[in-house]
């Protein structure tokens, strides 16, 4: 059961294992300094206030009657009053499409259930949105803003998404009608460079949306909620800037593509003291994919992952696979990763498709009791591709602190040939009971200092 040293060398004969040189070292102690720095210039958005309950404007939290109107009353009032809180009390209240306004805080109290119907027509028109990397006119995401300075999602109520295997989550694979061919649709489109406007789905087609999505805000909060059962990613902002992610739950292991929190080509993240139990990766940091993330050309920089306790999924802290428009300045520490169900702890995939970046990331202080696969994972040849004609460059990948108690293999870094994965450092970190031989090929700078695998340093 135990992985030798000697096992571990020959895993890793395809990279390089280099010692390790004190100026990185002190690189990496300068990264730590700009998290300060960040986390200054991210501020929560303030509100006047003045409430504004939806059952004043015709809500019943019954959860049968249909509340889609008096939530749009009481954002519209909330709003031309100059902003405050649309209170949603205790109950469940079925709704449809949920649009945020400017200094406007949704407000679920306890005991409070936003449940989102499982008509696809309650999602129409179709609105400006992005689907796995790529901008088009899709279903309204259930919880959506777009444009909008100072929003809201806070308090101790859920947000139901209500998908299920004959709702939503249907539509991700065979038997048809299912969401593959407009897949391939939407990726031809923007390989065209067809303009958004022209790109319209909705009706007719069968591409998910997510339950929250706020696209090109400024100011954002979403704290104390529990959200669960979305049709894929459920919390997804894109070319947002100010974002704080605070106290939330995301309670939804089964669906697939179930991402937790996505931020997508968005400046100064804060994601903290949250929960991820999900169907697909914990948190994913992404920035366009293909064609149309080079055409938007936004990158993610400046994330803050601290304190999180990360269940089930695909990945812990991920980066990828949308990495187009780049990723840079990761910091991710003193989060919690364990579950039968965890594939692995720290993950960044992409491919020779996508192009752009994904550099500078920072891991310290990460705990994994179990993961069901690497505990550490790069891949370049994400979806099974080697080749292609746009290589992205990944590297200056620093991890300081982790300890793994048990899964089949520390490392799995996968690079392209000639395009090699380029520095990821190692540090001060234990693998306690791994049972498989680490793959290691096309990486340079692949540094070790101080690292214990099985009981032995490697």
């Amino acid at each position: 059961m135990q992985a030798s040293r000697r096992r571990f060398l020959a895993a890793a004969a395809g990279g390089l294992l280099t010692v390790p040189m004190a100026g990185r070292a002190e690189a990496a102690g300068s990264a730590w300094s700009r998290v300060p720095q960040i986390r200054r210039r991210i501020r929560p958005p303030r509100f006047p206030g003045r409430k504004f309950p939806v059952t004043s404007y015709g809500a019943v939290g019954d959860g049968t009657v249909k509340c889609t109107d008096a939530f749009r009353q009481a954002i519209e009032a909330c709003a031309a009053a100059g902003g405050g809180r649309v209170l949603v009390p205790a109950g469940t209240y079925l709704t449809g499409a949920v649009h945020l306004a400017d200094n406007v805080d949704l407000h679920l109290e306890e005991g409070a259930t936003l449940r989102f119907s499982r008509d696809p027509a309650d999602y129409l028109p179709a609105v400006f949105t992005r689907y796995e990397g790529i901008e088009l006119m899709n279903y309204s995401p259930f919880i959506y803003a777009h444009g909008r300075t100072n929003v809201a999602i806070t308090g101790r109520g859920t947000i139901d998404g209500q998908a299920d295997a004959t709702h939503w989550w249907d539509w991700s694979s065979d038997p048809a009608p299912s969401e593959g061919p407009d897949k391939k649709l939407l990726a031809s489109l923007a390989e065209q460079g067809v303009p958004v406007a022209e790109r319209v789905f909705g009706e007719g087609h069968y591409l998910r949306p997510n339950l929250i999505q706020l696209y090109r805000c400024r100011n954002v909060l979403i704290e104390g909620v529990t959200v669960k059962d979305s049709p894929m990613w459920n919390i997804h902002p894109v070319l947002c800037a100010n974002v704080t992610i605070r106290e939330v739950t995301v309670d939804s292991p089964r669906g697939p593509n179930n991402d937790g929190c996505d931020p997508e080509s968005c400046v100064d993240v804060l994601i903290e003291r949250c929960v991820f139990d999900t169907g697909d990766d914990c948190v994913a940091i992404k920035a366009g994919k293909n064609a149309d993330g080079r055409r938007v050309n936004a990158p993610s920089m400046n994330i803050l992952v601290t304190g999180c306790v990360m269940r089930d999924g695909n990945g812990g802290v991920t980066a990828g696979s949308e990495t187009t428009g780049g990723v840079r300045w990761v910091f991710a520490w003193d989060c919690e990763m364990s579950s039968t169900r965890l594939e692995r702890a720290i993950r960044i995939k992409t491919n020779p498709e996508r192009g752009g970046y994904v550099r500078d990331l920072y891991f310290r202080d990460i705990r994994v009791g179990q993961a069901a696969d690497a505990v550490v994972e790069v891949a370049l040849n994400y979806e099974n591709k080697h080749t292609g004609p746009y290589f992205p460059y990944v590297g200056d990948i620093d991890i300081r602190g982790l300890r793994a108690e048990r899964a089949p293999r520390a490392f799995y870094l996968v690079g392209n040939p000639g395009n090699p994965i380029r520095g990821v450092r190692v540090t001060n970190s234990v693998f306690t009971e791994m049972t498989e031989a680490d793959v290691v090929t096309d990486v340079t700078g692949f540094v070790l200092r101080d690292v214990w695998v099985n009981g032995e340093r490697v």
